[in-house]
């Protein structure tokens, strides 16, 4: 039995889009862009001193003076280790990443919610995404945004999209059926039963997707820089091609310390809600 010539037709699929929607990939390109550079300005433009004070602030605000003493410790340390810059570009794109996965998640995960359908349709692509190899996703997005930060930002997004997609899509589906039985009886409008019972009460779940996002967003760093993607993961890169231990260390080090620092601040937010929806 020959071949199925799979891999032509994928080239082929891929060389039209190519053509067919440059334009639309360059408006893409520039607005990643504008994000990146826009997030990474004004963090670059707060002394590092006064972006630890603000940091450690929400930490003690969030988890009290444990997580408000490890936040400003750990950003002392990357900057002692000459790596702040390249941390601050890091969290630049962590966070334009998991901006543009709430955006495209929360909604696809309420329409999944409110439609079996739809479930049906993206249930099937979020189990391909989440198991297709990271690094393929590299291979598209050079082709249609070259080298640099965008290609990074849209192979994490959908790498990283599929966790809020998923649990935000849970959380309204868990929304007690007589809590929503109520709101019908009271003469609620669909839109209102949306925003002020189903997503308020799904909002613990759907903070945990985006906890994942960002932690997705973050393990994407290192393959990112392979691709031209600024930040820490530029460094660690660097020193594996190199074999530099000791830089590899501090350079992983200071990814550790932004992921512990990013992962408990979203978990404390989502204890918060909890809280609040227990009230």
């Amino acid at each position: 039995m020959s071949k199925l010539p799979l891999d032509k037709w994928v080239e082929n699929i891929v060389d039209a889009l190519e053509t067919g929607l440059k334009p639309l990939f360059h408006v893409i390109s520039l607005c990643i862009e504008g994000i990146v550079n826009g997030i990474a300005s004004t963090f670059h433009w707060l002394p590092a001193l006064v972006f630890i004070v603000l940091a450690a602030a929400l930490g003690y605000y969030l988890g009290k003076w444990k997580f408000a003493a490890f936040t400003a410790i750990g950003l002392l340390l990357i900057d002692n280790l000459g790596l702040w810059e390249h941390t601050i570009d890091t969290l630049a794109l962590v966070l334009t990443s998991a901006i543009l996965s709430i955006v495209i998640g929360v909604p696809l995960g309420i329409g999944s919610a409110q439609s079996d359908r739809v479930r049906g349709i993206v249930t099937p692509l979020l189990d391909f995404m989440q198991t297709m190899p990271a690094f393929v996703y590299l291979i598209p997005a050079v082709t249609f945004f070259g080298l640099g930060v965008v290609p990074g930002v849209i192979a994490s997004v959908i790498f990283a999209v599929p966790p809020t997609i998923r649990l935000t899509n849970l959380g309204i589906r868990q929304v007690p059926e007589d809590l929503v039985e109520a709101a019908d009886a009271f003469g609620s409008t669909s839109r209102q039963k949306l925003f002020k019972l189903q997503i308020p009460l799904a909002m613990p779940s759907i903070m945990t997707g985006i906890n994942q996002t960002i932690m997705l967003s973050l393990s994407m760093v290192v393959i990112a820089s392979m691709i031209g993607a600024q930040g820490v993961g530029a460094d660690v890169y660097g020193a594996v091609t190199q074999i530099k231990t000791g830089e590899g260390f501090e350079a992983g080090l200071a990814i550790v310390v932004l992921a512990i620092v990013l992962d408990r601040m979203t978990q404390h937010i989502v204890r918060k809600n909890r809280r609040g929806s227990n009230v």
